[in-house]
């Protein structure tokens, strides 16, 4: 299982939001290429970056800051936030961004999607965030009636790289994954799943390490990065010797 520092921009800086609210925003840095550039040393073999005003705005916001990320670290990037569309796919793959992150889209235009997905196989994450369980759209402002599951099951075999999926409620409040919907949506698709949302602890990736064997692969983390609950080097340590011990 591999994990996840999260870079959220925000008018072109590097904040983070409790659960999902814009106007909830706590400011940690000013650049965000100097943060991804600080987990990159710390360890991180991937990072993810959230457009958050693109988010909202249904388009990409800040693509200079992206940029910046882009030149600043080695390691991939997964990128989300305001792609609704091929060109801005291509834009940010021509970039250097490693996998694009589509979630509105997955409802809007699934053929899109699935299209975009069997053109760029492995470099197209479908995120699926849930609020009691429905998926919910728009930057989090709508909540459809759709279950995640049942939309992540509309995406078996099209070549996703991942099912990213975000328990809203739990997101950036510190209260631990919901471990119980994660199992579930696991159990129930053949795509890899990455876990969002309630991180808070140590004790929390050693929660997860069990649900790998059910197709966990990642687990993203953010606040308690941020606010020094968990320290990403223990954290890599732990997932590294999981992974060692099962060779």
């Amino acid at each position: 299982m591999i994990v996840i520092p999260a870079v959220d921009i925000k008018n072109g800086k590097c904040v983070r939001l409790l659960q999902g609210r814009i106007d909830d925003d706590t400011v940690y840095s000013d650049d965000p290429g100097d943060m991804a550039a600080k987990w990159e040393r710390l360890g991180a073999q991937l990072l993810h970056v959230i457009d958050l005003d693109g988010a909202f705005s249904q388009s990409p916001q800040n693509v200079n800051s992206i940029r910046k990320i882009v030149q600043s670290v080695k390691v991939p990037i997964q990128l989300g936030g305001g792609i609704r569309n091929q060109k801005t796919v291509d834009m940010y793959l021509e970039m250097g961004i490693k996998s694009v992150i589509i979630g509105t889209e997955a409802i809007k235009n699934p053929a899109f999607v699935k299209k975009i997905c069997k053109a760029y196989t492995g470099q197209i994450i479908v995120g699926i965030d849930a609020r009691n369980g429905k998926v919910a759209i728009d930057g989090w402002t709508q909540t459809t009636r759709i279950e995640a599951i049942d939309l992540a099951r509309a995406f078996e075999d099209c070549g996703v790289a991942a099912i990213n999926f975000t328990d809203i409620q739990r997101d950036g409040m510190q209260t631990g994954p919901n471990l119980e919907a994660t199992q579930l949506l696991a159990e129930a698709i053949s795509i890899p799943v990455v876990a969002s949302g309630g991180v808070s602890s140590i004790q929390d990736i050693k929660d997860l390490l069990p649900l790998e064997k059910l197709g966990v692969s990642g687990v993203i983390v953010g606040k308690a990065l941020y606010c020094g609950a968990l320290d990403l080097k223990a954290a890599l340590e732990l997932t590294h010797s999981a992974f060692v011990a099962d060779e």
